[in-house]
């Protein structure tokens, strides 16, 4: 259901509000605007609303694709969020007047070596065992699908229901329907959490500005863990996981390069090529422990551009247009952080890692419902932030069913 348009308010205006987001990348800005959409009054605090991890991200929709043992859990709660992105995309699309770049190309993950078959081989195991549409195909069988593949690809998996989406357009068109919904903007550096009486009542801007909220929602990614002010037990564990991304051209002469998105085990190491309507071509991504550093490394670019071409070597061909790197949030269990904490009042939206952009849609929903109704609905309930608390076991019990 959609709100009636609300009359857009000053950056300047104070609050309260009922909810502050901290944060403005795509799961903070869906946060604002579904909450928006139920009427409540709501604002956005980030120097650049709109950028984050998403802006390098390259916008794979993978949920079968991107199944990991010992995943299973979150394999849910994807697939949920994978099933509600045509009508999701259709909804932004109309409300933003913004295009962003979805496709139901499907994607073929391939394998180059015989122990990267073997593993296909065991993941294409566990897809069937847990319900999900995939189908074996020889490596001659990959190439008819995709011509530019190497003669040596041993083997693939042809996934119809893994699509894609332009990040970078995902952000812009969210950006647009929050301000076409009311959402207020605070185009400044959180720099700190306000704790009245035990409870989150807003943020103090970096500039010293104090914001009054009802509720308020930590959705800064891999930051969301450093914001002063949190008790301790309650700054969830969220770490940096850096990845570095490249981005090519494809000239009309080699047009089509790729018809749909190609991913691959090269001697162990996660590769995928992610060709867009436009033109570009986006390879990623490398995943380092290393801080906060985002700095683009030689190193890996070559790692990224020896695997690619190894794949697909007339890659080598192609314009590099751009790199550069992101940090995803990780949690502990790779899962994300969803809803209320333990100090009443505050609530997050974070840990999402690699699966930030395709769980845009749930996320939305289920924090909106929570920030609404008070209730964090069934299928968010096992990625609650009390799983990682002290006392969790105890908390879990005292839970509302």
């Amino acid at each position: 259901m959609r709100s009636s348009h609300h009359e857009g308010r000053s950056a300047g205006d104070g609050g309260p509000y009922d909810v502050l987001v901290v944060g403005g990348g795509i799961i903070g800005l869906v946060t604002a605007w579904r909450s928006a959409q139920r009427g409540l009054r709501t604002a956005v605090v980030d120097p650049d609303p709109g950028g984050g991890a998403a802006r390098v991200a390259a916008g794979m929709l993978a949920a079968v694709t991107e199944l990991h043992y010992g995943e299973e859990l979150l394999l849910g709660l994807n697939l949920a969020s994978a099933a509600r992105y045509p009508a999701f995309v259709a909804e932004l699309e109309e409300a933003s007047g913004r295009d962003t770049g979805f496709r139901t190309c499907g994607t073929l993950a391939v394998a180059l070596d015989a122990d990267d078959r073997a593993h296909l081989r065991e993941l294409h195991a566990l897809q069937r065992r847990s319900g999900l549409e995939s189908q074996w195909l020889t490596g001659r069988e990959c190439r008819r699908l995709e011509p530019m593949l190497a003669p040596g690809v041993r083997g693939g998996l042809r996934v119809d229901g893994d699509h894609q989406i332009d990040p970078r357009r995902l952000a812009a068109a969210l950006l647009t329907a929050c301000e076409r919904a009311g959402v207020v903007f605070h185009r400044a550096r959180a720099e700190r959490l306000t704790v009245v009486r035990d409870r989150a009542a807003g943020i103090v801007l970096a500039r010293g500005a104090e914001l009054a909220a009802g509720q308020t929602v930590l959705a800064a990614g891999s930051l969301s863990g450093r914001l002063p002010g949190l008790p301790d037990g309650v700054a969830p564990p969220v770490r940096p996981v850096k990845g570095q991304v490249l981005r090519l051209t494809v000239p009309a002469r080699y047009a089509p390069f790729l018809s749909r998105t190609v991913r691959a085990l090269v001697r162990g190491g996660h590769l995928y090529l992610v060709p867009r309507e436009n033109g570009e071509l986006v390879v990623g991504a490398t995943s380092e422990e290393m801080g906060w550093d985002t700095t683009v490394t030689a190193g890996g670019v070559y790692e990224l551009l020896r695997d690619a071409h190894e794949l697909v070597p007339g890659i080598t061909e192609l314009p590099l247009v751009e790199t550069r790197a992101g940090l995803r949030p990780g949690s502990p269990d790779n899962a994300p952080l969803l809803g209320p904490t333990a100090l009443p009042g505050l609530h997050l939206a974070t840990g999402h890692h690699r699966n930030g952009v395709l769980l845009t849609p749930v996320t939305g929903d289920v924090m909106a419902a929570a920030l609404a109704d008070g209730e964090l609905p069934e299928v968010a309930r096992p990625f609650t932030p009390y799983r990682f608390s002290p006392a969790a076991d105890s908390v879990r019990q005292e839970q509302p069913a």
